[in-house]
C-alpha cells in the first residue's frame, strides 16, 4: 500500500487550556492525525528560539513526526493562544500576534516536499501576516496538479478578509468549514440560498471536488462531486474539550478521498475518529488501533 505525502502548513503554537498547555495550530493537527491513519506527514511551520519552542520540537517527535519543517525564529517567539471553554466544551481562542508562525520560511528543501506531496492542508489564520501568507502561496504552487489542496478555513477573531478567502477557495479542490462559518463565507463570497445551494454554488464557482461542512453535535454535510451526504453524529461524552476534532475530521477526510471511499464511508469514518477526539484531553490523542485501521486498505486514484 502506498504511503501518502501528507503536509500540514500555517501555524503551530500551545493551546493554553484551562487544564494545562496542549500543543496546537490546526495544520499540526491535521498533520498529527494524518500521521496516525498512516500517512507520512510534514509540518511547515515555525516556532521561536525558546522554551516554548523547543518543547514544541520534543513534542512532535514524541508524537512520531518530523520537525525540519519547523524553522527557528531568532527574535518572534512561540506562538500562543489562551483558550476559555464553555459549558459544552467548546472553545473560544484569543490567539496572540508577533510571533514566529507569522514568519514561516520556504527552503529549497521544504519546496521539494511540496513538489512529491499527495496532500496540502492550509488554513486562512497561517495567512494573516504578508509573509507566511506569500511561502504558502508558494507551496500551493509547487504541490502536484494532482494533490489534494485542502482549505481548512478556522475563521479566527478579525484574522481574514475577502481577498484571502477568494484567493484560497481558488487555490483548493477540497473544502472544509463548519456552521458558523458558511454564512460568513456566503456573505464574503456573495453567495445565496439554503445549506445545499450554498455547497452548490462553492464548487461550482471554485472548482471543487469535495466541500465538508461540520455542525459539532449535530453531524456534518459532506459534497464530493455534486453528491451530497448528511449525517448525524452518535452522542459522545466530551472529556474535556472538543479541541482538535475538527481538524481530526478533516485528516480523516482526506485519508478517504485519496482512498476512494464513497461519501457515505467517507462521513462515517470522519465522525468516528472526530468523536473520539472528543473523549480525550488536547487535540493530538493516541488513536486506537481499530481507528487507525479504517484506511489500511488499497488506495483508488481519486483526482
Amino acid at each position: 500500500m502506498k504511503k501518502y505525502k501528507v503536509l500540514g502548513i500555517g501555524e503551530i503554537l500551545w493551546d493554553l487550556l484551562p487544564s494545562g498547555k496542549q500543543l496546537g495550530g490546526a495544520p499540526a493537527n491535521f498533520a498529527y492525525h494524518a500521521h496516525a491513519l498512516g500517512a507520512e506527514s510534514l509540518v511547515v511551520s515555525r516556532v521561536g528560539d525558546d522554551p516554548l519552542g523547543r518543547e514544541i520540537l520534543q513534542r512532535l517527535r514524541g508524537l512520531g513526526l518530523r520537525t525540519d519543517g519547523i524553522g527557528v525564529d531568532l527574535t518572534a517567539p512561540t506562538g500562543t493562544v489562551t483558550v476559555a471553554l464553555d459549558a459544552k466544551g467548546v472553545p473560544n481562542f484569543t490567539i496572540h500576534e508577533n510571533v514566529a508562525w507569522d514568519l514561516i520560511a520556504a527552503t529549497p528543501a521544504l519546496l521539494a516536499e511540496a513538489a512529491r506531496a499527495d496532500v496540502i492542508c492550509f488554513g486562512s489564520l497561517g495567512q494573516r501576516h504578508p509573509v507566511s501568507r506569500a511561502v504558502i502561496r508558494d507551496f500551493l504552487k509547487t504541490v502536484p496538479a494532482t494533490a489534494l489542496r485542502i482549505f481548512d478555513i478556522n475563521l479566527r477573531q478579525h484574522f481574514y478578509s475577502r481577498e484571502i478567502i477568494e484567493e484560497s477557495l481558488r487555490s483548493a479542490n477540497v473544502l472544509k468549514l463548519n456552521s458558523d462559518e458558511l454564512p460568513v463565507i456566503a456573505r464574503l463570497c456573495s453567495l445565496t440560498g439554503d445549506e445545499a445551494a450554498l455547497l452548490n454554488q462553492l464548487a461550482n464557482c471554485y472548482d471543487l471536488h469535495a466541500i465538508a461542512l461540520t455542525k459539532g453535535g449535530d453531524g456534518s454535510t459532506l459534497w464530493v462531486d455534486g453528491e451530497i451526504v448528511s449525517r448525524p453524529v452518535a452522542p459522545v461524552s466530551v472529556l474535556a474539550d472538543t479541541v482538535g476534532a475538527g481538524d481530526a475530521y478533516t485528516a480523516a477526510l482526506a485519508m478517504g478521498l485519496l482512498a476512494g471511499h464513497e461519501p457515505e464511508r467517507l462521513i462515517e469514518q470522519a465522525h468516528r475518529i472526530a468523536s473520539y477526539v472528543c473523549t480525550q484531553h488536547g487535540a493530538t490523542p493516541a488513536l486506537p488501533d481499530k481507528l487507525r485501521e479504517l484506511f489500511r486498505t488499497e488506495p483508488v486514484p481519486v483526482l
